[in-house]
């Protein structure tokens, strides 16, 4: 939602006012749910939205829903809305029981959030820190992307499990997550394969196989 900070931005979601610009397209989120009454909602970090933006959020929680620009309403009844939030994102940095995250998450919640917003939420779920073996799914996961591309150049990957913990303990960051596991699976497998691809040192058919130094 950081691209709904300004209040402005509401215009955005239910469409522009008459005789402004933009008031015949009609608002992004009124306009899609319109058209697609029962849909999934999903609103990624919820907690960077403008308060005008919120207000609109908390109407259309509490009555399901919206008039758009044109004067039209919108249902969203059939509409299952998921946020998202950084919010108590410290807690993951250290260990703690799930409980106590638990706590601070929702002390997190309550004081951020207006009381009328989380009264309508149907049920908050708080995410466990992922473990080094779910980030090595992760790693696997986007090995495969990488190696649907080298398949076009009759290219084959493989992966040691050394090369695997490897990539797991650089790319994961208590803090954030597997956030930084894309950048460093791009740093240390994507740009060295791609030059040595364009160097001529891998040609098709090759099987590449990746390690770790002392592996």
């Amino acid at each position: 939602m950081s691209e709904y900070m300004e209040k402005h931005s509401v215009a955005r979601l239910v469409g522009a006012p008459p005789g402004y610009v933009g008031y015949e397209e009609g608002g992004q989120l009124t306009e899609a749910v319109r058209r697609r009454p029962f849909t999934v909602l999903l609103l990624d970090e919820v907690e960077k939205a403008a308060p005008e933006v919120m207000n609109v959020l908390l109407q259309l929680l509490d009555e399901g829903r919206l008039t758009d620009g044109q004067g039209r309403t919108v249902d969203f009844r059939n509409t299952l809305v998921i946020m998202t939030s950084n919010l108590a994102a410290e807690t993951f940095a250290r260990e703690m029981p799930e409980e106590e995250r638990k706590k601070a998450v929702d002390q997190a919640l309550r004081s951020f959030f207006r009381p009328e917003f989380l009264n309508r939420l149907d049920e908050v779920i708080v995410f466990h820190a992922l473990t080094p073996k779910e980030i090595g799914s992760i790693v696997r996961f986007q090995l495969r992307q990488v190696e649907d591309r080298l398949k076009e150049r009759r290219i084959s990957l493989r992966l040691t499990a050394p090369a695997e913990k490897l990539l797991v303990r650089v790319g994961f960051d208590p803090e954030y997550g597997a956030r930084p596991l894309k950048r460093t699976l791009q740093r240390l497998v994507v740009d060295p394969l791609t030059e040595k691809i364009l160097a001529g040192a891998i040609p098709e058919g090759s099987e590449v196989v990746l390690g770790a130094e002392g592996d």
